[in-house]
């Protein structure tokens, strides 16, 4: 797909067909380790499950809209590339991004405590599914992270963005 001045945008560059397959991919993957993570009550008891299921609460309606968006653009033909609205399209991918890492990674950690220090706390059942949910959020963080960096590529290809008044 070619910008306005004739480069080449990146495959999962905003309003492409490739961008709207990694939104879709990361609400896909947000929800699921939402869910698997909301299964048992359990999970209160936990501040990283906390802050997991939070950042997933807020990758999935942040993929959604982009998602509609890159569907728009992709029936009309007609790429996004506003660099006002692309820059915060790749301030919102880093910081989510960065998040989204943090909450999966905080999981993984207490996953691995409650299962090495703490086994009878944890039923297999649950554990199993708090599990599952960190490697979801893990697959959510690397497709927000490659939407970001798709991304970034693509306003470091618009050259000399003019300042915001």
């Amino acid at each position: 797909m070619e910008n306005g001045d004739g480069s080449v945008a990146g495959a999962g560059a905003a309003g492409s067909a490739g961008s709207l397959g990694l939104r879709v991919g990361q609400a896909v993957f947000s929800s699921a380790s939402l869910l698997f993570m909301s299964v048992g009550v359990e999970f209160f008891s936990y501040t990283a499950f906390c802050f997991l299921i939070t950042i997933m609460g807020l990758v999935i309606p942040w993929s959604c809209t982009l998602a509609m968006i890159d569907v728009y653009s992709v029936l009309v033909g007609c790429p996004l590339r506003v660099p006002g609205v692309m820059v915060i399209v790749v301030v919102g991918d880093w910081v989510l991004s960065i998040l989204s890492f943090a909450a999966a990674c905080s999981s993984a950690a207490v996953i691995d405590l409650l299962l090495q220090f703490h086994g009878s706390q944890c039923s297999p059942r649950f554990c199993g599914r708090y599990q599952l949910s960190a490697m979801m959020a893990f697959l959510s963080w690397f497709l927000t992270a490659a939407s970001a960096i798709f991304n970034f590529c693509l306003m470091a290809s618009f050259g000399s963005v003019p300042a915001m008044a």
